[in-house]
Order: C-alpha cells, then sequence, then structure tokens
C-alpha cells in the first residue's frame, strides 16, 4: 500500500514510518510547515523540519514538505484568538488534527494517489465483524490520544493508520534507539506549537488584541476583585483574579463577556450535573437516547459516565457532578467499556437546563 506518513520531526512519527516500511508499505514522509511565526516549542520550529527530512533519509524514503500555513492560520491560529476574546477556552491542537492533518493533509494525499496517511498518534483504529470502523484508544494508557482524534468519521478511519497505537511509549524510543534514528531521545512537545516559552499566551494574544479589564463578582455581583485580561481568564481558574487573601478558595464560575465581568464562586457552584455540547460528530451511529457513555473531557481526563439526556442538541448528564468544563473544549463519548471513541464535540458556552450548579 502507498502511505504518506505525517512525520513531525518527533519520535513517535519516526517510528511510525519505520513500523509501516517493515509491513511492507510503499512509505513516503511528509512534513507539514504550519507556523512561520516565532517558535521555541511544540512542532513547527525549522529544526524539527530537518529532524524530519534527516529521519526519512535514515529510512531511506523520500520526504515532502507541504506548505499549509495559511490553513493553519484560518482554521487554528485565528480561531484561537476570536476565542479568548468570546471568553472561551480553545483547543488549538485539536482544531489542527481536524483541519490539518485529517482534511488538508488526507484531501492532497489522495490527490497524490496515496491510498492511506499515517500519524505517530497514540492510538488504534480496528473493524469489526460488520466492516464498522472504530477509533479505539492506543495501548499505553498514559499516552493514549485517542481523546485528540475524536473528530475521524467512517471515512477517515478507513484512510488512516495509527502505526504506533499498539506500542508503549517506551517501546517507540526502543525501536528508535535500535534503529539509529536521531529522534530516539527527542522529548515529546507538550506546548502549542505557535505560543513561545519565552513569551506565552499573554504576549502572544497581547500582540493580536486589546485586553479589557473586568470586575470580578461573587453570585450576588458584589465586587470582590478585578483583572487587566478578561480573555485570559478561563473557568476553573482561581489564582491571578485580585482577590484579598485569607478567606476561602474561590473559582472564577463563568465569564461574563458581554459585560467584562468574572464570577466567582466555591468549589461546590463551580459544580455542574451536567454540560450542553456542540458541533458533534459521530464515528459511526450515535448512542440511543436514554443510554450511559463514558465521557472525557480533557485530553489526560478519566472518562466519566454520563446520560445522553438529549441528541439534538448534544445534552449529558453525569451520574456525578463534576466542576463545570470550560467552553470550547473538547467532549468525546467512549463507549460503555471505555474502548473506543462513539463521537464527540466542543463544550457549549449556555448551561443546559441540567447543569445548574449544585
Amino acid at each position: 500500500m502507498k502511505v504518506l506518513v505525517a512525520m513531525s520531526g518527533g519520535v513517535d512519527s519516526s517510528v511510525a514510518a519505520a513500523e509501516l516500511i517493515d509491513q511492507g508499505h510503499q512509505v513516503v514522509g511528509v512534513t507539514m510547515r504550519l507556523w512561520g511565526g516565532e517558535s521555541d516549542t511544540g512542532c513547527c520550529s525549522v529544526s524539527d523540519v530537518d529532524d524530519a527530512r534527516r529521519v526519512a533519509q535514515q529510512l531511506g524514503i523520500d520526504h515532502l514538505v507541504f506548505n499549509f500555513s495559511e490553513d493553519f492560520n484560518k482554521h487554528v491560529v485565528a480561531p484561537y484568538v476570536q476565542a479568548h476574546v468570546d471568553g472561551i477556552t480553545p483547543n488549538p491542537c485539536i482544531e489542527c488534527n481536524r483541519h490539518l492533518k485529517f482534511d488538508r493533509l488526507s484531501e492532497r494525499a489522495r490527490i497524490l494517489g496515496f491510498e492511506a496517511v499515517a500519524t505517530g498518534h497514540h492510538a488504534q483504529i480496528t473493524r469489526d465483524a460488520e466492516n464498522v470502523y472504530h477509533l479505539t484508544r492506543g495501548h499505553d494508557e498514559l499516552k493514549d490520544q485517542s481523546y485528540v482524534v475524536y473528530m475521524l468519521d467512517q471515512t477517515e478511519l478507513a484512510f488512516t493508520m495509527f502505526p504506533v497505537g499498539h506500542l508503549t511509549k517506551a517501546q517507540v524510543r526502543d525501536r528508535a534507539v535500535a534503529l539509529g534514528l536521531r529522534t530516539a531521545t527527542k522529548p515529546d512537545s507538550q506546548d502549542v506549537c505557535f505560543i513561545s516559552r519565552t513569551g506565552g499566551r499573554e504576549t502572544f494574544l497581547g500582540h493580536r488584541i486589546e485586553f479589557r479589564k473586568a470586575t470580578v463578582v461573587n453570585q450576588d455581583g458584589v465586587q470582590a476583585g478585578a483583572v487587566d485580561a478578561l480573555e485570559l481568564v478561563t473557568i476553573g481558574q482561581r489564582k491571578g483574579l485580585g482577590l484579598p487573601g485569607g478567606g476561602p478558595k474561590q473559582f472564577v464560575i463563568d465569564v461574563d463577556t458581554p459585560n467584562a465581568r468574572v464570577v466567582i464562586g466555591s468549589e461546590d457552584q463551580l459544580l455542574r450535573s451536567g454540560l450542553a455540547v456542540r458541533n458533534v460528530m459521530w464515528a459511526d451511529e450515535a448512542p440511543a437516547l436514554g443510554s450511559t457513555v463514558l465521557v472525557q473531557c480533557s485530553a489526560h481526563g478519566a472518562a466519566l459516565p454520563a446520560l445522553v439526556q438529549s441528541l439534538s442538541p448534544l445534552v449529558l448528564e453525569f451520574e456525578v457532578a463534576q466542576r463545570r468544563i470550560a467552553p470550547g473544549q473538547s467532549v468525546v463519548c467512549y463507549d460503555a467499556t471505555n474502548s473506543f471513541v462513539i463521537g464527540g464535540g466542543i463544550a457549549d458556552a449556555s448551561n443546559p437546563t441540567i447543569g445548574d450548579s449544585l
């Protein structure tokens, strides 16, 4: 099979290419140039492109570079900035997967005659007796990345390969060492690629938008503090709110963007029994109304049982109340055995009627 492997310059994608070669596939590596600005983190630096190219040379495969910077700015960077203006907490890495790795790249691969695309994600794709594809958790529970690629439907699952999903991270590094790959000991990327370590989110956004001061109030509307940048505040935040010391812990329970107010409350007041989800995508069929699914709301969070109260819009009710999920964060539903992704979407800014604080 002719496979196009997305090589980010990291160890996982390097070994993914090696695994496919061992399986007898015709492999070509590709690195996407996404972010053209300052970068000292993530997977978009010049050195990352060079690492990917050098690994491809070591493996004896061709290496391409696709410039998708315009798409990246349109679908990832610009929405990231606007989300902060709107009081939403975005997840840019998931949007990069959605729009670049499993849309733009797959589209280009098909045009060039490739039969599949592959990445180094720690997830697996299985197919059942009825020929339905399932996005299954990676073998390494601590490195599982099924959450960040939840948007894959049947068409994309059939066109995608995750060659290291059956390996632990330690096994991936051992394989890279055995092959003498230059990325064998390279640290994992942990941060948003276009946010530099030196400047951080505040500097990045400050160059693009004008921050607004906001008052910090309790649920009775009484002012308790103030912030210099409403756009940097997120649900669940406890520090940097200008509150006097010595009192009980207070958390951000709502960001009132139109009125430039941050609403705070106790940890109990942060709890919600449910949440509404927008932009929902299902891997195959939607779950039955009234059924129970396991819901994960962060990349490494626990999957918690929730009842499907409504499908249009999707409203989920937790068995046990949870901290309010920040609007903009991905909400991914797994099957009852917590093995594979059913589908997912984005936490909505509105609270469903079942989601009143307890």
